[in-house]
């Protein structure tokens, strides 16, 4: 887990009121103790070109402002309007919620009391890393907040640690990962009119969808008083993902400043925009919490316990800086090193517009041809595999043997030695943490399992299996040593289509610290996988994107981006999905059926082609001209583009993506380094001439399809694309003139 990683490898470098610890107290998660009293200064925090400004107020540490490096002159231009808020957003069980808030996380206690104790820098093998140090006294509980810079990458990662060295046991009803103050105070406009607020909705099959909108949206106005309304975003549940995405963009337009953020929580979560009580603007990031998130935390004496990692930043621009800073930090403190991100190579699966969990070696055999004959590099045998013929494969998920009816003589472990023989790695689709209420698993014991109210939680058809139990993992483990040892499998896709909604009380404080706990438990096992097999590839699938977070994307190294089945909804999944994960992760399906024609085709191929390449559909059946397509797409893929997706960065040449349901607006998006960029276009039932500026002033090459009748003008200042016919669209390559 890359945020494992970054605490573990710390090493100390200076202090301010502290002596060294030992490495060892801080790779436990304990407190660091000082041992020796040094006058308390305002703590200096800053790198990556951001400057993070607090103010001590008595022995309480407030904090200011996040900015740009060399824009906290604003702070003394505009004196009258800043206020400070507390560090850390904190509220304990039996005290007193201090505000006017109603739903907001503002006012809590001891929070608001906290006192400063000092600071203390690290540096780890990502970037530098300061921990600020308070404690509540009365309580016996020490509050560490941690900031992770990055050279030259405008984001910190931050987190908030809590140790109770007191006696009895501390509720902790929320606290906060982060907290920035004062975006929406800098400027002389109304609120209305200076902020912009930019989030992104997330559903099965409508995946990254953009919005952006002012306040008053949310009903947050400027009232004479102080709001308490918030713009509040928050997940409950185990599908992370399954309304909005666990990021945002807060725009002053006054200043030309966006600040940005990403919850890094693979389940519940929060973040909410409003003003506290003396009118200061505040973003609130965190959960799971007990207000939202039913997860209340009994922190007993000597324990520790961690609030979800998130990252945080500003740029001076808008939405394309603020997504190039984004992907900037992804490659750097989210991406695990693996050898599939660098390589690219093409995966075929057999789910979608072909065999839809249906698989035979009868029907299996023709489509293995073809993909090999395409140029694929993986195969993936999607759901089914391991369902009788008179089965379905929704319910009997579990034990993960191979039927014994779908694949002749020679079983399953033949149709994948032919794939191998076709000089493509196979894989296989498995859904390993439930346990369908027809699987032989339905006899373990309630431990194995989510409970509440005394019985299991049934999902859809599914029993979901808790990794806090050892032997759920021990079962998992033998399943994936089998695959990847016996049946010499490469790629694993993980799938998930339930959701724990509130979590489980099994030897939990509450439903969602259970979920929590056993969030964190899957994870480690995943990284235990990895272990063992460096070499396997392990894709995250929720129904499509429903876990489409970087608390995920930390351990696996794709992200299906969509259930989607229409190839001409994609568009606006595929723009909007690359604001939200890298290119080199993140997997676009390309399923042309066998009745489509060459325009389709090629359609289906530029949905996939800065990214990951997903290949589907009909093609051991599509027309000559449709297969010339889908072959001439992958080969210019494999040969011109791949190599330079895992350094390049998206941008949006038209701005924020449109939603899926605007069908007549043009949709771009690129990618792009210091020497080149390829754009993809897409037109749908708009105008047949779509107009973008030229990225670089560059030469521009119209890449794919070519033999279409698209035609392309450009000058050093634009070019033009015009599509013959609707539902069109192209890969133009743009580079530097000599």
């Amino acid at each position: 887990m890359m945020f494992d990683i970054a605490v573990k490898h710390i090493r100390l470098l200076t202090f301010t009121a502290l002596l060294l610890v030992p490495l060892a107290a801080l790779q436990a998660g304990e407190a660091v103790v000082a041992e020796k009293k040094t006058p308390v200064v305002t703590p200096q925090l800053s790198g990556g070109g951001l400057e993070v400004r607090h103010k001590l107020e008595g022995k309480k540490l407030q904090e200011v402002s996040l900015l740009p490096t060399g824009m906290t002159n604003l702070l003394d231009k505009a004196k009258s309007d800043i206020k400070t808020g507390v560090e850390v957003e904190l509220q304990v069980s039996g005290y007193n919620w201090a505000s006017h808030h109603a739903k907001k996380l503002t006012g809590g206690n001891p929070g608001n009391e906290l006192i400063y104790l000092g600071q203390q820098t690290l540096e780890s093998k990502l970037g530098q890393h300061q921990v600020l140090l308070q404690q509540a006294p009365e309580l016996g509980l020490r509050v560490e907040s941690h900031y992770e810079f990055f050279q030259d990458i405008p984001v910190m990662r931050r987190w908030s640690r809590l140790v109770n060295e007191g006696h009895s046991p501390v509720g902790i009803e929320h606290v906060s990962s982060a907290m920035v103050y004062n975006f929406a105070n800098f400027g002389p406009s109304p609120l209305e009119q200076k902020l912009q607020v930019s989030y992104a909705n997330n559903s099965w099959t409508s995946e990254a969808q953009w919005q952006s909108a002012p306040p008053s949206r949310w009903g947050f106005l400027e009232n004479g008083h102080f709001s308490l309304t918030a713009i509040a975003f928050n997940n409950i549940g185990s599908w992370s993902t399954m309304s909005q995405l666990p990021i945002g963009m807060a725009e002053n337009r006054d200043l030309g400043v966006t600040w940005f953020w990403q919850i890094e929580q693979n389940g519940s979560w929060h973040w909410e925009i409003s003003e506290t009580g003396n009118r200061t603007s505040y973003l609130y990031l965190g959960g799971p919490d007990e207000l939202f998130n039913s997860a209340w935390k009994n922190l007993q004496p000597g324990q520790s316990y961690d609030s979800v990692p998130v990252a945080v930043g500003c740029v001076k621009g808008g939405f394309n800086e603020a997504v190039a800073a984004m992907t900037a930090y992804r490659r750097k403190a989210c991406l695990m090193p693996h050898p599939d991100n660098v390589k690219c190579p093409v995966i075929f699966n057999d789910y979608m517009n072909c065999l839809n969990a249906n698989p035979t070696t009868e029907k299996e055999l023709p489509v293995i041809d073809a993909a090999a004959a395409a140029g694929c590099e993986y195969y993936v045998i999607d759901a089914g595999w391991y369902a009788e013929l008179k089965e379905t494969w929704w319910a009997t998920v579990g034990l993960w043997q191979p039927s014994k009816t779908r694949f002749g003589t020679n079983g399953l472990t033949g149709l994948l030695d032919y794939i191998r023989a076709k000089g493509m790695i196979p894989g296989l689709w498995l859904e390993i943490e439930v346990a369908g209420i027809n699987s032989p698993l339905k006899d373990k014991p309630d431990s194995w399992f989510f409970m509440r109210h005394g019985h299991r939680v049934i999902d859809n058809g599914r029993f979901l299996l808790d990794f806090r139990n050892p032997d759920v993992r021990a079962h998992a483990d033998e399943v994936v040593n089998r695959l990847v040892r016996e049946y010499r499998v490469g790629y694993l896709k993980m799938d998930y289509n339930v959701d724990a909604l509130l979590g489980t009380e099994t030897g939990a404080d509450s439903f969602g610290q259970g979920l929590l706990e056993h969030q964190r438990a899957y994870l480690r096992w995943i990284d235990a996988v990895h272990q063992r097999f460096p070499e396997l590839v392990i894709e995250n699938c929720g129904s499509g994107g429903g876990r489409m977070d970087y608390g995920m994307l930390s351990h696996h190294q794709l992200q299906s981006s969509s259930d989607q089945t229409d190839y001409r909804k994609y568009p606006s999944i595929v723009a909007g999905g690359l604001a939200a994960v890298l290119p080199e992760q993140f997997a676009v399906w390309s399923y042309p059926k066998a009745e489509d024609d060459a325009d389709a085709a090629s359609f289906n191929l530029v949905n996939a082609m800065l990214a990951r390449i997903h290949q589907s559909g009909g093609i051991a059946n599509l027309k000559d001209e449709s297969r010339k397509q889908v072959h001439a797409g992958l080969r210019i893929y494999k040969e011109h583009i791949r190599q330079h997706i895992p350094h390049m960065t998206p941008f949006y040449p038209l701005g924020m993506p449109p939603s899926m349901a605007d069908t007549k607006s043009p949709v771009a998006v690129g990618l792009q380094d210091s020497e080149r960029a390829f754009v993809a276009v897409w037109r749908l039932a708009g105008d047949k001439k779509i107009t973008l500026p030229n990225t670089f002033g560059g030469r521009v090459t119209l890449l794919y399809p070519t033999d279409l009748g698209i035609k392309v003008e450009y000058s050093s200042k634009t070019l033009e694309i015009r599509f013959p016919r609707p539902y069109m669209a192209a890969i133009l390559e743009v580079t530097k003139k000599p």
